[in-house]
């Protein structure tokens, strides 16, 4: 029995892994993809925070970013990729970006709310 809950868990992180990363975007379109996202949370950043309207809470969030991940996946339209930020407090934020390919080039269309401290957030992208 330990041995099939180990390997459970262990398919369970593959998974995961595989979930967050799609490695059939690579090379250009990769780069063109995190490039959008870097030009959009720079065209959206004001005094060195990305500002974000947070429906979910109703506040305007102001978030020093750390860093973009590394994986890319494409959900219905969308490519989604996702960063990490803080606010002034300390506290977490993983925010998934939209970002489109149209006529060959990458534009990130918004951030979205993913992730608060330990917390998850729902959302939809596909039909």
């Amino acid at each position: 029995m330990k041995s099939i809950t180990v390997t459970l868990v262990l398919l369970a992180f593959t998974l995961t892994a595989f979930a967050a990363n799609d490695p059939s975007i690579k090379g250009e379109k990769r780069r063109a993809i995190q490039a959008a996202m870097q030009e959009h949370i720079g065209q959206n950043t004001v005094n060195g925070h990305y500002i974000l309207y947070d429906t979910i809470t109703d506040d305007v969030l102001k978030l020093k970013l750390a860093k973009l991940h590394d994986g890319i996946v494409k959900k219905a339209d969308y490519y989604v990729s996702c960063a990490d930020f803080h606010d002034r407090d300390g506290t977490y934020f993983d925010l998934d970006f939209m970002v489109i390919e149209k006529d060959g080039k990458f534009r990130a269309l918004q951030g979205i709310v993913h992730k608060v401290g330990d917390v998850k957030r729902k959302y939809h992208l596909e039909d």
